[in-house]
């Protein structure tokens, strides 16, 4: 086993309020156009089925005009382990436009976590969690995605995020 990766006991009613923030936060995103366009994980009617389809159906279109599209696959494993709090509360704030006691909410959300390794019947002294967003939480998922690059900003690529995200730039053969 090469990475144990925490999942976060949380109670019951964490899980309740975490499900109705999510609830308003998809729907602020979706009603704002504000998800990201080529995103596929963690959404309704998404897959990875629809991914690869965006990323096979770019590369046969660029294929049928004569260009070529480099495919360069990122292995974001850990990823949620990596995310920065003060970094995705201004990417909220600033890109999403949350403020107020959302944000103060989503900071709370993630402050003051620790955690501690059971190993051979012994617990390892508590840590606390600087970065990452909790795994096995309701909400974890859809901050992360509020994480990843909007494809909006790359003007001559396209780009499909499952989990691992998969890039396609289309270049023209001269």
């Amino acid at each position: 086993m090469s990475n144990y990766r925490p999942v976060s006991n949380l109670s019951f009613m964490s899980k309740v309020v975490e499900r109705v923030v999510t609830e308003q936060l998809n729907e602020y995103l979706l009603t704002n156009d504000l998800m990201p366009r080529y995103q596929s994980t963690y959404r309704k009617n998404h897959s990875t089925e629809t991914a690869l389809l965006r990323v096979w159906s770019d590369m046969m279109n660029a294929a049928d005009t004569r260009q070529v599209t480099p495919l360069g696959l990122l292995d974001l494993s850990a990823a949620f382990d990596c995310v920065d709090h003060e970094l995705l509360l201004q990417r909220l704030e600033h890109g999403f436009g949350l403020t107020d006691v959302v944000l103060r909410w989503i900071h709370s959300f993630l402050s003051d976590r620790t955690q501690q390794v059971a190993y051979g019947g012994q617990l390892s002294t508590t840590r606390p969690l600087l970065f990452g967003i909790p795994q096995g939480s309701v909400l974890g998922p859809l901050l992360y995605i509020c994480t990843l690059p909007n494809s909006n900003m790359w003007s001559h690529s396209m780009a499909c995020v499952y989990i691992s995200m998969l890039m396609t730039a289309n270049f023209t053969f001269m």
